[in-house]
């Protein structure tokens, strides 16, 4: 029985987990790294931070409305091509953004980039590495996936400041679309097989109008859904806002990219750990502590004096949760649904994610300006993620429609 398992993991299997990895890694990496251009944009350009915030925004809402049809694309015709035109996109975004213009930066950094990472993250990624692991495997391979994929965070977050401080933004904004153009060139390891050594029979063709119909009936599909819309609020509010928060009390930049890659590091264990619990004590219950733990660090973090030391213990209490919903949503998603339409029902549930995501992007940035102060954001993410953990708990126990895993 033992070496069931290791059987499922073919070359096949491994050769495509570690470049969906890899591109996973550098998207995510690109992505939130995007906050530390704030400062100088705003210092240079005499863009604010509401329209940064409302860019980032913009982005976001982009990413969650394309991200249904880029998991439909790559459940039908392979996740390559996806991630080739992504990439393409990715670069043509970071450089409009570096342009310096309004029009750029919404473009660019809004749309561009939405649609761009719409292709290269979990949507897509998951769904190519789903269908070529066996069930025995499928749990462990998407954890791993989505553990590795914030590595790149822990290195491009400061490699970005230090192109910021030793050439310009807008030379390191050029730097990284170079390294966005890579992930095209990542896709040639992909590779196709079936689910598994051990599958007998073809899997269903996909058909994502019925999943999605099939998905909205049932009512812990569409409570996730719900749910998953704290997650975005919260942590794109953080990864846009939290540079220019603790540089505002006093703290210099270095630190905000120091934090950025902690949250990529810590990311790595925090979401290993998750997958680990979900087999323990299932996928609802594990997503509701996730809310409930950010939203405590949170709280802790807004109400201590704001120094080095908080924001780096912050950084690395939200990293172990950052992408730590990734391995209970997937599970859960699969679950109920089976793998052959998961690009698009992973889509769906994330466009509520995304439209979180919006409005803590676009709002954080539009109370500051306001106010003059971020108090009413970290509030808002404490009462959010609170409602979000309650309402996860109420999930549980739902019957399964009908199954159409392979």
């Amino acid at each position: 029985m033992s070496s069931a398992p290791a059987r499922s993991w073919t070359p096949v299997l491994v050769l495509s987990l570690a470049a969906a990895g890899l591109v996973l890694s550098l998207s995510m990496g690109l992505r939130q790294s995007l906050g530390l251009f704030m400062e100088p944009m705003v210092r240079g350009t005499g863009i604010t931070a509401a329209t940064f915030g409302l860019a980032m925004a913009l982005q976001n809402l982009a990413w969650g409305i394309g991200q249904p049809f880029m998991g439909a694309l790559c459940d039908r015709y392979g996740g390559r091509a996806v991630v080739v035109a992504a990439s393409l996109l990715y670069a043509a975004g970071l450089y409009l953004t570096g342009t310096g213009s309004q029009f750029g930066l919404y473009l660019g950094g809004g749309l561009l980039i939405g649609l761009a990472v719409a292709g290269t993250s979990h949507g897509v990624l998951v769904g190519i590495v789903s269908r070529l692991a066996a069930p025995a495997v499928r749990g462990i391979a998407v954890s791993i996936l989505a553990s590795v994929g914030s590595l790149g965070t822990f290195v491009i977050a400061p490699a970005a400041q230090a192109m910021i401080d030793g050439w310009s933004w807008r030379g390191s904004l050029g730097g990284l679309a170079l390294l966005a153009i890579s992930m095209a060139a990542v896709t040639l390891l992909f590779r196709r097989g079936a689910a598994g050594a051990a599958a007998t029979a073809a899997p269903p063709r996909p058909d994502a109008r019925r999943a999605i119909a099939e998905a909205l009936a049932n009512r812990s599909f569409v409570i996730t859904t719900l749910a998953f819309f704290a997650c975005g609020f919260q942590l794109i509010f953080i990864a846009t806002h939290l540079p220019n928060f603790i540089s505002l009390c006093g703290l210099p930049p270095s630190v905000g990219a120091e934090a950025i890659a902690l949250i990529g590091l810590c990311n790595a264990v925090g979401t290993l750990a998750a997958g680990y619990l979900c087999r323990r004590w299932g996928d609802v219950n594990v997503l509701a502590l996730i809310y409930l733990l950010r939203t405590a660090a949170i709280a802790a973090f807004f109400a201590l004096p704001v120094s080095v030391e908080t924001t780096l213990l912050f950084a690395a209490a939200m990293g172990f949760l950052w992408l730590s919903v990734v391995p209970p949503v997937s599970g859960f998603i699969d679950r109920l649904f089976g793998s052959a339409n998961f690009g698009a029902l992973f889509g769906v549930m994330f466009l509520s994610h995304q439209l979180g995501a919006f409005l803590g992007a676009w709002l954080g940035g539009l109370s500051y300006d306001v106010s003059g102060s971020y108090s009413d954001g970290w509030l808002s993410l404490i009462v959010v993620g609170t409602l979000a953990a309650v309402l996860q708990l109420t999930a549980r126990g739902e019957a399964a429609p009908r199954p159409q895993r392979p």
